[in-house]
């Protein structure tokens, strides 16, 4: 059965274990599998951080299901990289100015909270991931340089580095290629990273020779002069030689990253094969997008943030958007949310109706897994949706959730059954309808070509004594049809007459919640008001 599990966390783990029948074929034994998430301590932690851990916390449950060998996931952060520019969304911007070009690690920390600018930023993205129960293992650049940990590769770089060299050059320009080196020295005199170039390398002994003589997008050099061992922190190797170092290092078997990054990818892939490893299983997603179809950045502090989606959406409603289609580009705005928790709604649904391994296929297996494996029931029967909440909250123009939750009943006899979820959808219903519905309804009345449609179901409801959403929406569509409009234009006039906006639920549902009686005053109020 296992076998026939398409969700693509369970393709992703087929490809871990096909890896590892390779290397055990060459007689490497795996006591465990390690999978890999990278962080660049520039920014805050945004949805994009959360987006790469948790889909690679999903690849690890689709693994530990189709395995029984342990898994660690390694969440690690960039922190010997040099601050480039100063980030927009800081304060103190004038202290950090004076040490661009350094290590994050020994830059000071701007929110004056840590011992470093990186200190405080690894400290937001551990307690960021924690707040949502990550399992993880939290490994810093600076403490596996300045630990020695990555000694025995630096070694391995510095024994082979005409063939590190001979990955990276034929990708640079012409002019860049003859003073390209893997390393990056650390200025001994002003501490600088960016500003220094390797002069000459002394493999016998495991050191280099460097000059701090380069500029740096304005970043100065002192001119200091000097020869150093390669290990002991004080170099690093540049981005693509580094992603090699920790997967040849760690022996990691899974890393994906964004598809801006498949060139480093490629080219990393081919030099931990240069220094005698293998490169893990993984593959490419797409990135977020702005409501103005522009990559979130964390450094300018762009894009919707997690505390944004949790005011008006549950963080399983972000799980379920995250989990579709990885590696297609999505807009991630404001107006995705309201459809997010509707999806998310209905993959409960479907995943109480089935069972076994029918189930792990389902994003609730993996979004609520620790709920799942721990037998609680994550499945939800009712009939109420949030975008029902949405359209409800907005005709009732109140605040109160039991003048809400009377009518959800009156729709729903059986909703307190989830009176929880519902409970919750009402205040982040509240809040979204406050802050984006309010300042946008526009009513309007019906063009005199729809008024002889409006009235035949002014009069079916009427005489209507019943309250089927279906026999309402049939009445609704019949209307329209009969009467020979356009029925995407009937539709968007009720829409503009009760809601102020275009779109809006089945027309036969929101009768049904709302009331007959109700609906029917409520017609007859736009008309007699001219909205």
């Amino acid at each position: 059965m296992s076998d026939e599990l398409t969700s693509w966390p369970f393709e992703e783990a087929r490809s871990i274990l096909e890896k590892i029948e390779r290397e055990e074929a060459t007689n490497r034994k795996h006591e465990h599998v390690l999978l890999e998430t990278g962080f660049g301590p520039s920014g805050l932690p945004h949805i994009g951080t959360f987006a790469e851990v948790a889909r690679t916390t999903w690849v690890r449950h689709a693994f530990e299901h189709l395995s029984d060998l342990p898994t660690k996931l390694y969440a690690f952060s960039d922190d010997m990289d040099g601050l480039r520019k100063v980030p927009e969304n800081i304060p103190n911007q004038d202290l950090i100015l004076e040490h661009l070009g350094k290590p994050l690690c020994d830059i000071p920390d701007p929110f004056e909270e840590e011992d470093s600018f990186s200190g405080y930023m690894n400290a937001k993205l551990r307690g960021f991931l924690d707040s949502f129960g990550f399992d993880y293992e939290f490994k810093s650049s600076k403490d596996q340089y300045r630990g020695g940990v990555f000694d025995e590769g630096l070694v391995k770089i510095l024994e082979n580095y005409d063939a590190v060299r001979g990955v990276i050059t034929p990708t640079l320009r012409k002019e860049n290629r003859e003073a390209w080196s893997p390393f990056f020295p650390i200025c001994e005199s002003c501490g600088k990273v960016y500003t220094t170039r390797v002069t000459d390398i002394h493999p016998e002994d495991g050191e280099i020779s460097y000059a701090c003589d380069q500029s740096f997008r304005n970043i100065d050099s002192c001119g200091h002069e000097g020869r150093m061992s390669v290990t002991g922190g004080n170099v690093k190797v540049g981005w693509k030689v580094d992603w090699a170092l920790r997967w040849y290092v760690f022996d990691v078997d899974y890393e994906m990253y964004g598809k801006d990054l498949i060139e480093s990818a490629e080219l990393s892939a081919k030099i931990v094969r240069k220094l005698g490893g293998e490169p893990p299983a993984g593959f490419f997603y797409e990135m977020f997008l702005d409501e103005n179809g522009q990559k979130i950045s964390k450094s300018v502090g762009k894009g919707l943030t997690i505390d944004e989606w949790l005011r008006y959406g549950p963080l399983e409603s972000l799980g379920w958007f995250i989990f579709q289609s990885p590696q297609k580009a999505k807009k991630l705005y404001f107006e995705v949310i309201p459809r997010s928790v509707d999806k998310f709604l209905e993959a409960r649904q479907e995943f109480g109706r089935t069972e076994g391994e029918e189930q792990l296929d389902n994003p609730t297996w993996f979004v609520e897994h620790d709920k799942v494996e721990a037998g609680d029931d994550v499945g939800y029967e009712a009939d109420i949706s949030y975008s029902m909440l949405l359209n409800l909250v907005n005709v009732l123009n109140t605040d109160d959730k039991e003048v809400v939750w009377k009518y959800i009943k009156r729709y729903d006899e059986d909703a307190d059954q989830n009176k929880e979820i519902i409970d919750d959808m009402i205040d982040r219903a509240l809040r979204y309808y406050r802050d984006f519905v309010l300042p946008t309804k526009e009513y309007e009345l019906p063009a005199d070509e729809m008024m002889p449609a409006l009235e035949q179901f002014r009069e079916f409801l009427e005489g209507y004594e019943g309250n089927d959403a279906q026999e309402i929406q049939s009445a609704c569509y019949s209307a329209g049809k009969e009467n020979e409009v356009s029925l995407g234009k009937w539709f968007r006039t009720l829409y503009r007459l009760l809601l102020g906006q275009d779109r809006g639920p089945r027309v036969g549902t929101f009768v049904s919640v709302y009331g007959v009686d109700e609906t029917l005053a409520l017609i007859d109020e736009r008309l007699e008001e001219g909205v």
